[in-house]
């Protein structure tokens, strides 16, 4: 047989070269994420330890110059948050050599898409249930509303009545809540730009019927125009609107409620120790080969004053 002829290419071992599971993964974890790309990331990859210390200073006030006196000094015991890199999720699939043979290519261009959007999806669940510690509420539980000292959720029609779990008054999303929520927002300081809503489908269907919030000064967009991509929907109050079927539900005695999270992107913070990372192995035991991708991250909630949950029905 001539030379070259029956050589082993990356033509014809594409599905082998884990570069390109890599890349095709990658390109999909990034495409589906919603969350993660609203709230602040920080990278820890290249860096050893199991924590991740960021500084939270304490804002200081201006003090009056009285003549011929000292300056007012200012110290402060300053804090920090502590994000532990404790998560680590991977999504694997062993391809027997059977189905490598006689699947259509198409096959891996859908385990890459489905790995990209299962670790997303992940990644997007854990940023999105910090909601449930926002405003002096204690993370652990999708209760969201215990008492009022300790409630972290209001009912959607208003944003001022809390949320009861228990009677399960969750409301569907009005202006008056979007409006009170925001106040909640100004009242701590929070900064007026890079502030999102995040909702769920059932929310988007809410508001798709209430013409204010189809309007152009309201959606920031001419008439008629595509405001859906990357799961934003419009504007509303200058406050950009998300729709993402991974919103945090909510036990209530009527089903399962959903959250509608108001926040500012400073509220919680993502950190990549691993980011998306694809390897291939063949297994001759199994006569296949081991694909697996998976990541290793953290979050935590920076500012508890930062976020506002409002209880919908589903």
């Amino acid at each position: 047989m001539p030379l070259g002829t029956a050589h082993v290419t990356k033509t014809t071992a594409d599905k082998f070269i884990p570069e390109i599971w890599s890349d095709e993964i990658i390109a999909a974890y990034k495409k589906n994420l919603v969350a993660a790309n609203l709230f602040s990331k920080m990278s820890f990859q290249g860096k050893k330890g199991d924590t991740l210390h960021i500084p939270k200073p304490t804002r200081g006030n201006a003090s009056e110059k009285t003549a011929q006196t000292q300056v007012a000094l200012i110290a402060a015991t300053e804090t920090e948050v502590q994000v532990l890199i404790n998560k680590h999720y991977e999504y694997s699939r062993l391809i027997e050599d059977i189905v490598e043979v006689q699947a259509l290519s198409s096959m891996r261009k859908f385990y890459t898409d489905d790995a990209g959007y299962a670790l997303s999806r992940q990644v997007d669940t854990d940023l999105i249930r910090l909601g449930r510690g926002v405003n002096g509420a204690t993370v652990g539980t999708n209760d969201y509303a215990t008492s009022s000292a300790t409630t972290n959720a209001f009912i959607g029609s208003n944003g001022t009545t809390v949320y009861n779990s228990t009677t399960s008054n969750a409301a569907a999303l009005a202006d008056d809540a979007i409006r009170r929520s925001i106040q909640r927002l100004d009242d701590a300081d929070v900064p007026m730009t890079d502030r999102f809503l995040i909702v769920p489908p059932t929310t988007r269907r809410t508001l798709m019927g209430l013409a204010r919030f189809t309007e152009q000064s309201f959606t920031g967009e001419a008439a008629g125009a595509n405001t859906i991509r990357n799961g934003q929907i419009g504007d509303v109050y200058g406050v950009k609107v998300y729709v993402t079927t991974n919103a945090d539900t909510a036990a209530g005695t009527s089903g399962t409620d959903r959250i509608v999270l108001l926040a500012h992107k400073d509220a919680f913070v993502l950190a990549e120790q691993m980011g998306v990372r694809s390897q291939t192995q063949y297994k001759q035991e199994y006569l296949g080969t081991l694909f697996t991708s998976d990541m290793l991250y953290g979050v935590a909630e920076l500012r508890d004053d930062a976020a506002v949950a409002l209880a919908v029905p589903a």
